[in-house]
């Protein structure tokens, strides 16, 4: 259950296949989108809608194959550019990521998308700064899209700015279009914040009431066990005295 509240970098790459099949569903879609890529292999739509399955059912080291040869047949569409980029972040393939998605578009012509993946891909890195900088032009071009204000937001907890991390996932929450993962990283920045409440009503209203009062546990156990280890450490100092 914990593991599932954290601020997930890997899940905000953009363009990431929804889940809403189950993954044996997503490999059944799989399967026939292939006979489709098969007959058309110079067909990028057909390329990038079986990557976009097989990513979804796991396989994603096959899902990096299939858009490298459409790369190599479509080397200018900057549709399969930026699936091949996504790709290959989601395998950790983290400057070559960087590399084609800087090639899916031009500086007179940027994609809002495209400077988001860029930014998760550096948040990945570790280069946090970075990231937030192509995220705020990204949002110059699309402005309170939640997309990008939640992976700003995220980008803000990973470089442990929890005040403005909030602010931005509370945004990006309110949005109709956000994600039910942006409310699940909202409250996980709120309980970092001990808003456990808060934290716990905002996250079960995408979780099940069981697995948000376990997740808001674990952080408000996190957060409180420093404190109670150093209390337990002045007692026993005091004591043997």
């Amino acid at each position: 259950a914990c593991a599932n509240s954290r601020p997930e970098v890997t899940g905000s790459i953009g363009s990431q296949p929804r889940t809403e099949l189950s993954a044996n569903e997503w490999r059944e879609q799989a399967e026939a989108l292939a006979e489709r890529y098969r007959s058309k292999p110079n067909d990028p739509e057909a390329a990038i809608a079986y990557a976009r399955a097989l990513r979804a059912s796991g396989q994603r080291a096959q899902a990096v194959a299939v858009l490298q040869q459409a790369s190599i047949r479509n080397p200018k569409d900057p549709a399969v550019l930026g699936a091949y980029g996504r790709a290959l972040a989601d395998v950790g393939r983290f400057n070559e990521a960087l590399d084609i998605l800087g090639k899916a578009h031009t500086p007179d012509q940027p994609d809002w998308r495209i400077l988001n993946a860029q930014g998760a891909v550096l948040d990945q890195m570790g280069k946090h700064t970075d990231a937030q900088r192509y995220y705020l032009t990204a949002l110059k071009m699309a402005p309170d899209e939640p997309a990008i204000l939640s992976n700003l937001g995220l980008s803000y907890a990973l470089s442990k700015n929890l005040e403005q991390a909030e602010a931005t996932l509370r945004k990006a929450a309110a949005d109709p279009r956000a994600e039910p993962k942006v409310r699940q990283n909202l409250g996980v920045v709120l309980a970092l914040r001990s808003k456990f409440d808060e934290a716990e009503q905002v996250t079960g209203s995408v979780l099940p009431p069981e697995q948000a009062q376990a997740n808001v546990a674990y952080f408000r156990d996190m957060i409180r066990g420093p404190a109670r280890n150093k209390d337990s450490g002045s007692r026993k100092t005091a004591s043997a005295g």
